[in-house]
């Protein structure tokens, strides 16, 4: 008589947890002060300012801006605040970096608001292939949030996993 195959890792109290299922909804924009800049280098204040008074900045309603300069450019601090002045009336969020480090501040304030009540005391193993743009940060921090009340973490695949933490015994 042939025996019944279990499948250990469904039977298993272990929680997948997908940063993927977290991801911000909402487009994400570059905004490159570096198209304002004469020459793309120097800002001349006069002119950086009629062209952000001349922008339409309602294009951006909803959406996540990264404000960043893609030249050498050495952009005073009150470029990126006028910038930023301006889009607070349309975009969800304005942050100074690449779209990584926009990710990045999505991730952390998704993360910091999460309720993990349900995960507490349990092994949880954290999926590691995205599809989204899912960046390095986010799961630092994911682990600050986890690590304090899980009985341990991993990472990858239930059935290829990497050991992270286990909760020390009492």
């Amino acid at each position: 008589m042939a025996e019944e195959i279990v499948n250990r890792v469904a039977q298993s109290k272990l929680v997948t947890f997908n940063l993927e299922d977290y991801y911000p909804k909402g487009q994400r924009f570059l905004f490159d002060l570096s198209q304002w800049l004469f020459e793309g280098f120097v800002l001349k204040e006069k002119d950086f300012r009629e062209q952000a008074k001349a922008h339409d900045w309602s294009q951006y309603k909803d959406m996540f801006v990264a404000l960043d300069c893609s030249t050498d450019a050495i952009v005073p601090v009150w470029a990126f605040m006028l910038i930023a002045s301006n889009l607070e009336p349309y975009a969800k969020k304005v942050v100074v970096g690449d779209l990584e480090n926009l990710e990045s501040h999505l991730y952390q304030e998704v993360i910091e608001n999460m309720d993990i009540s349900d995960l507490e005391g349990k092994p949880v193993i954290i999926k590691g292939c995205a599809n989204k743009p899912v960046p390095k940060n986010a799961y630092i921090f994911l682990i600050k949030k986890l690590q304090p009340v899980v009985k341990s973490l991993m990472y990858g695949e239930a059935c290829s996993s990497v050991p992270l933490y286990k909760q020390p015994k009492k």
